[in-house]
């Protein structure tokens, strides 16, 4: 049987340099840039993993985008941080369809910050912001909680985004974007076991005082009520320090079973309540020694009266 010769040397055809006609690829993202984070392959094709990751990452950009352009009305310009980055899918992805179009005064002040403790990631993410001339992208070889204090970052930002932040590293995002004074924060938290360890270590002087302490006798339910109070003790955390605070899923449960998105936006609201419920919280399931890395009542108290002269008294 011959074989076709013609069919055998012919070349594929050309990419376009933006995408135009893949259904789960927007409009206008880069080409080469998706192949260059390995979720397009060099046909042009999505694997299943890549397409997993793709629609987790343009699930957030649709919630962080209206964050970034009430910034810029503001503003004029923005800066986010990205915690625990990774490899920067998230940040590239957002300078390619938001951060390229701005205007150029806008552009040219506005900055992403990817803080990632893996040097050879943050290399590889300076490399790549040079290749795609990203001039208003810097990555830093950081903890979440390193970069606090660290001088290569200002000394307030806009956005506060931490996609997956292992464990406390959620927490520390957390207090980063409080001492920055964040506007708008991001956050999909991810493995939370310090509170269930906690939990685990107090079951024995908690059993019996409430009927509430069935909801983690069992070893499995101490794993997952942990987790599900950990997120419910960041909320109050936010609440008590004026923000407003939105919960939902990031993507369907078959996607990702670390799927819980919290968004919070100051917004100079009452204090006191959230504090107030907070150490309740805390008090009511045994966990007083976590106090240190939640935000307490006495804490809130002191903010209110050296920081918020304009606070709006509860009702």
């Amino acid at each position: 049987m011959k074989r076709n010769k013609a069919a055998k040397g012919a070349a594929a055809a050309p990419l376009p340099s933006v995408v135009t006609d893949i259904p789960e690829v927007k409009p206008g993202q880069s080409v080469a840039l998706l192949q260059e984070l390995h979720i397009l392959t060099r046909d042009g094709k999505l694997n299943q993993d890549s397409r997993r990751k793709l629609k987790q990452v343009y699930h957030l950009y649709q919630f962080i985008e209206p964050l970034l352009n009430d910034v810029v009305k503001d503003k004029g310009a923005v800066s986010l941080v990205d915690h625990g980055a990774g490899k920067s899918y998230l940040g590239f992805i957002l300078y390619d369809l938001f951060f390229k179009g701005l205007q150029e005064e806008a552009h040219r002040h506005s900055r992403i910050y990817g803080i990632e403790t893996r040097d050879e990631l943050v290399q590889r993410s300076r490399e790549l912001a040079a290749k795609f001339d990203f001039p208003g992208m810097s990555f830093l070889p950081l903890s979440v909680a390193e970069s606090t204090t660290s001088s290569e970052l200002p000394p307030t930002v806009d956005i506060v985004t931490a996609l997956h932040a292992c464990n406390t590293a959620t927490d520390d995002a957390i207090d980063f974007a409080l001492k920055k004074r964040a506007r708008h924060i991001v956050l999909v938290p991810c493995c939370q076991a310090e509170v269930a360890s906690v939990l685990k270590k107090n079951k024995g002087q908690s059993l019996g005082k409430s009927a509430l302490t069935e909801i983690w006798r069992h070893p499995i339910h101490t794993r997952e009520f942990g987790s599900q109070i950990t997120n419910v003790l960041r909320c109050l955390q936010l609440e008590a320090h004026g923000y407003q605070v939105n919960v939902t899923e990031l993507v369907g449960w078959e996607h990702s079973m670390k799927n819980e998105l919290i968004i919070a936006t100051y917004k100079n609201l009452p204090r006191k309540r959230p504090a107030d419920r907070l150490k309740e919280v805390l008090d009511t399931v045994g966990l007083q020694e976590m106090g240190h890395r939640f935000y307490t009542g006495a804490e809130a108290a002191h903010e209110v009266a050296n920081e918020v002269a304009n606070e709006v008294p509860d009702e």
